[in-house]
């Protein structure tokens, strides 16, 4: 497959499977976005494999071949355009790695003991895609790029919940649960209860936290990749606004932005 096609195929890609993506990347002039582009086609590609069907252990070999394709001569779109996207952009190959190892690590381990375990699970699956993302941004501030990507996987932690349970996971910190008394019979019937509400309410002022800490990284970007970035961050900040005005109640997965919504967002990252 030649470039041209494999990057229409990753902007496919990301338009079908990550709107709020989309919304982010399209104030990105064209070369930045295709490469963005390609990063998030190529991190669904591991969450495909890691969330899907197969058993474990498919899964897993599934995964390290993913792992070994990086380094070889791509013929696959999204690794054909992933690999153009590194010719371009100093785009660590350390970042793709860790983050097929959090990939992995979804075939291996479902509940998170404390948030110190869980926090390196997050610096895998969203932390290394902030990293691979400002290399493209043109910035060297991988700390706060980390944080951004930590706080967004919170969000999403958040939201997704009851999904996160018909995958047989829990990703909330086990000493947590049992601090604000829930229990997972608790997310099992989809109880929002006071000490759910409490629990939801703490997880969310941490998911905050790293969100304020993240946009710091705003400052060593140009203004479109700033209103790029501010973009993804106002659309997950108001979609936790929203779960959480609605008592952080998750369990029915209807919690999504109107298009109308986003756009104002796209308009407010401009403007910042």
């Amino acid at each position: 497959m030649n470039v041209e096609a494999a990057y229409a195929e990753v902007e496919r890609i990301t338009r079908r499977e990550a709107r709020n993506f989309a919304y982010g990347i399209m104030v990105l002039p064209r070369p930045k976005r295709r490469a963005i582009a390609a990063i998030y086609a190529f991190a669904r590609r591991v969450d495909d494999i890691a969330d899907g069907e197969l058993s474990d252990d498919e899964k897993r070999a599934g995964l390290q071949q993913l792992q070994a394709d990086l380094d070889a001569a791509p013929s696959d779109p999204v690794l054909v355009a992933l690999a153009d996207a590194r010719s371009r952009y100093p785009i660590p190959a350390a970042a793709l790695h860790d983050l097929v190892d959090g990939g992995l690590q979804d075939t291996e381990q479902r509940r998170y003991a404390d948030f110190e375990e869980l926090l390196g699970y997050c610096g895998r699956v969203a932390g290394a895609v902030g990293v691979a993302c400002i290399a493209v941004y043109g910035s060297e501030d991988e700390e706060r790029a980390r944080s951004l990507g930590v706080a967004l996987q919170l969000i999403n932690i958040i939201r997704d919940v009851g999904e996160d349970w018909d995958l047989g996971r829990v990703y909330l910190p086990q000493d947590e649960l049992a601090a604000y008394g829930v229990f997972e019979d608790d997310i099992a019937a989809g109880r929002v209860t006071t000490a759910w509400r409490a629990l939801m309410s703490f997880q969310a002022s941490r998911a905050r936290a790293y969100l304020e800490e993240g946009l710091g990284l705003l400052d060593s970007l140009d203004g479109r990749s700033a209103a790029c970035v501010g973009t993804f961050a106002g659309l997950y900040r108001a979609t936790l606004d929203r779960i959480e005005a609605r008592g952080f109640d998750v369990f029915d997965g209807s919690v999504r932005l109107s298009p109308l919504t986003k756009l104002r967002i796209v308009g407010a990252g401009f403007l910042r």
